[in-house]
């Protein structure tokens, strides 16, 4: 029935495992609680967005797509680079059909289809999307280093490296010049050390 939710639904709670899902490439850095894959889809949409504003693209589109771009690791799990060379790459499109499977056809098209459009990077909210998965890395490695993981240095200089757009790179120097607690001092008055 094209109506039914069930499919949806059991999606929905599926998802829900990435508030629990480790980004596990932090553990090398020596993080021993890293964020979760939901915590870092979150703040790579809000990046998405505006990146995307501020290169003249969609930032609802560049966000939709970020918000996707992830969701594979339901199933997948959080597989870092050293692990991606051993075990293989799952296919993101693949695995988002299997996800999709059931669900209305309209729903499950569009999804498909926000995937596909991410891992082609190839229109310009794509382009935003991806650099916001980079700068949202590399952001959370400066706040990483500023706790006192400097083996996080790596993932910063890593990610950095990867930006595509000119919006992307301003904002990683902007980053890079601050003190990750710079925006609570400049709103109550105070002056960095």
């Amino acid at each position: 029935m094209a109506d039914d939710l069930t499919a949806v639904a059991n999606f929905l709670y599926e998802a829900g495992t990435l508030k629990q899902s480790k980004r596990t490439g932090w553990w090398m850095a020596g993080v021993r609680d890293p964020e979760s894959v939901a915590e870092h889809a979150w703040r790579t949409s809000l990046i998405a967005s505006v990146i995307a504003k501020l290169e003249g693209a969609d930032p609802a589109r560049a966000a939709f797509l970020a918000v996707w771009h992830d969701s594979q690791e339901t199933r997948t799990g959080d597989v870092n680079h050293l692990g991606k060379k051993y075990a293989g790459e799952a296919d993101p499109e693949a695995v988002t059909a299997d996800q999709v499977a059931g669900m209305p056809e309209l729903l499950a098209s569009t999804v498909r289809e926000l995937v596909g459009e991410y891992e082609a990077r190839e229109s310009p909210e794509a382009v935003c999307a991806r650099d916001a998965d980079k700068l949202e890395c590399m952001l959370q490695g400066i706040e990483y280093k500023a706790q006192g993981y400097a083996l996080a240095q790596r993932w910063i200089d890593n990610s950095r490296g990867r930006l595509v757009t000119d919006t992307a790179q301003r904002l990683a120097d902007e980053l890079l010049a601050l003190d990750p607690l710079d925006w609570l001092r400049s709103i109550l008055g105070e002056k960095r050390d």
